[in-house]
């Protein structure tokens, strides 16, 4: 007759014990008999309440996927000689990523004779990073890659606060955003009044009406007589 090493259901150990035996204990405790080990020699098992041993197994899974956080890496590119204004519009797309928790690779490409000044992309780049003033913190120095040169960035704690505040605001926000459709929704679906159709005439009232409007319109004795 098979062996197993059986395991109560407090986490105790109960020995190696007959297979039929572990199963008539399994049904006096009404409990399940769950094979944990079965490379085992001999195959390990356990007395427990599988259903609800699932439902905890599933929980610990969630609440682990819950805490994973993904992490981006985008890209911004720079030309040694950008504009300012360019400048503050690719400076304003780095703190909204950084803001979100996304690292950013941001390139400095050099074209023909640039190439023989990388000093100028260090410079820019260590310009940029002091301007983030606190959001980004230096994951990778500034290295020079044939004709680019390239910095990664990552979100730092002035970040990860701005992303903490930014939170609570939108979680308001957004059942305000979902109500006002519906309400739009309710004004256009709100059935018009209708206008009752005039009421029709009988011919007998129109003739009526008729020979009324013949005599206002025809001249009386004075004026026949004047």
């Amino acid at each position: 007759m098979p062996k197993v090493r059986l395991i109560g259901a407090e986490g105790e150990q109960l020995g190696i014990v007959d297979i039929d035996d572990a199963l008539k204990r399994a049904q006096d405790a009404d409990l399940d008999l769950v094979e944990v080990a079965p490379g085992s020699k001999p195959p390990v098992t356990r007395l427990l309440d599988y259903s609800k041993y699932k439902y905890e197994q599933e929980q610990k899974q969630k609440q682990a996927r819950k805490h994973q956080q993904q992490v981006n890496i985008r890209e911004i590119k720079l030309r040694p000689k950008i504009a300012n204004h360019d400048y503050e519009t690719k400076k304003g797309h780095v703190e909204r990523f950084l803001r979100h928790q996304d690292k950013v690779k941001v390139t400095i490409m050099f074209r023909g004779r640039e190439q023989a000044h990388p000093e100028r992309g260090r410079a820019l780049l260590q310009r940029l990073y002091e301007d983030l003033d606190g959001l980004a913190v230096i994951e990778s120095q500034p290295l020079q890659e044939g004709r680019n040169m390239s910095m990664l960035l990552a979100p730092g704690k002035e970040a990860a606060k701005a992303d903490a505040e930014a939170q609570p605001a939108e979680a308001e926000a957004k059942p305000e955003a979902e109500a006002k459709p519906a309400e739009a929704k309710a004004e256009t679906e709100a059935p018009a009044e209708a206008e009752s159709p005039p009421e029709a005439e009988s011919p007998g009232e129109a003739e009526k009406s008729a020979d009324e409007n013949a005599e206002a319109e025809t001249p009386g004795d004075d004026a026949a007589a004047a």
